[in-house]
């Protein structure tokens, strides 16, 4: 995908995401920008935030939202390592009746996991909770999608000039809780 992605995408999420990246400051910058966007799209997204793959872990770089104790998933666990390891979006309803689900917070009721890839490679991926049930649309999987095409393509040309820039510094941008 790449830049043509970046001048062309002038809609929804996508677009807002595009635009606000545009001026980023590098990888850590991109991914909170593209947290806020996405926590601020959907007053039903109650937690937002992504994670970046390191060696068989997933690492927090940044959320929004109610606080989590999952710092750190390794490949094998949960919904989020499913994801990655899988290599697919994962669009859970009821998280409360997927054994995968790594308990969080009590409220959050469904939960999608949207892969961040690059040159066949997984980089991290975009974690978001609902506190409602069912809350995530077919357009929400899409947009989700076409976000993380934009975000994948941003981590990897700043890791591609800024050697371990996509993993140097994982949960250095963590924010608010999830």
């Amino acid at each position: 995908m790449g830049d043509e992605r970046l001048t062309t995408e002038t809609e929804g999420l996508a677009g807002v995401v595009a635009s606000s990246l545009r001026s980023a400051t590098g990888a850590s910058d991109a991914i909170v920008r593209t947290v806020e966007a996405i926590k601020a799209s959907n007053p039903l997204f109650h937690w937002a935030g992504v994670y970046l793959l390191d060696g068989a872990m997933l690492s927090l770089a940044h959320e929004i939202g109610h606080p989590t104790p999952h710092r750190h998933i390794p490949l094998d666990k949960g919904i989020c390592g499913a994801a990655a390891r899988e290599g697919v979006t994962i669009v859970v309803d009821d998280v409360h009746a997927d054994p995968r689900y790594l308990a969080c917070t009590l409220r959050t009721r469904s939960e999608i996991v949207v892969p961040l890839r690059a040159s066949g490679r997984i980089l991290g991926e975009i974690d978001i909770d609902s506190d409602e049930p069912a809350v995530f649309t077919k357009e929400d999987r899409a947009e989700l999608e076409s976000v993380a095409e934009i975000l994948s393509a941003w981590i990897a040309r700043a890791s591609w000039t800024q050697p371990g820039a996509a993993t140097a510094r994982p949960g250095a941008a963590a924010g608010e809780g999830r």
